[in-house]
């Protein structure tokens, strides 16, 4: 499970701000090599030294950096499997919200050993939502759960430029054990999305 969130963030890194970016944050993060196998098991620690040194080479808040992780992994070109397993979600971003409380379980089928968060969907109103990440992200400190939320903040935002709409978000910290997103939806439709055919084969 690690691995791969080592691997996402190296990904991350080396796409939005270059190789060399990366091999400064291998260094930092004490690493014993210039990659991250996907697949290898590693000690929750090691996110937290990738983190740290992302934080520190590239001057930015971590939770900023997870904000644009959160973006580029249904955003970017060379990641377009999280998106295609997002969009699957619904035809609108009220749909795709709604679909959000079974992403645990489809996310699994795609791949065995990614072990999400549990996210929980609450409607306040037709156009305001809450989004409960509850505990068991791959960041914790202390036994507080910290930093999924952040990067769902940037799949959500990722996801509204997606379907073309227009939404604001609002990081509400943790609450009774879960990081929670409100989302108010300005406008369903303020933008033209990108092309997605439900019906469309991967690759």
């Amino acid at each position: 499970m690690y691995g791969l969130v080592n691997r996402a963030i190296q990904c991350f890194v080396t796409d939005m701000h270059g190789p060399d970016a990366w091999s400064a944050v291998a260094r930092g993060a004490g690493l014993d090599g210039a990659g991250l196998e996907a697949m290898l098991s590693r000690d929750p620690a090691v996110t937290r030294q990738v983190l740290s040194a992302a934080a520190d080479v590239l001057a930015r808040p971590e939770a900023e950096l997870l904000e644009d992780m959160g973006t580029y992994l249904v955003s970017h070109p060379s990641v377009g499997a999280l998106r295609r397993l997002l969009r699957f979600g619904g035809e609108g971003f009220v749909e795709f919200l709604h679909s959000l409380d079974d992403l645990r379980d489809r996310a699994r089928l795609a791949v065995t050993d990614l072990e999400l968060p549990q996210l929980e969907l609450m409607d306040h109103a037709a156009d305001r939502f809450s989004l409960r990440c509850l505990t068991g992200a791959p960041y914790r400190q202390d036994r507080a759960m910290i930093g999924f939320g952040h990067v769902m903040m940037g799949v959500l935002r990722g996801m509204a430029d997606d379907y073309g709409a227009l939404v604001v978000l609002d990081h509400a910290g943790a609450q009774a054990g879960a990081e929670v997103i409100e989302i108010t939806l300005v406008e369903r439709c303020f933008s033209t999305g990108r092309d997605f055919a439900l019906g469309q084969r991967a690759g």
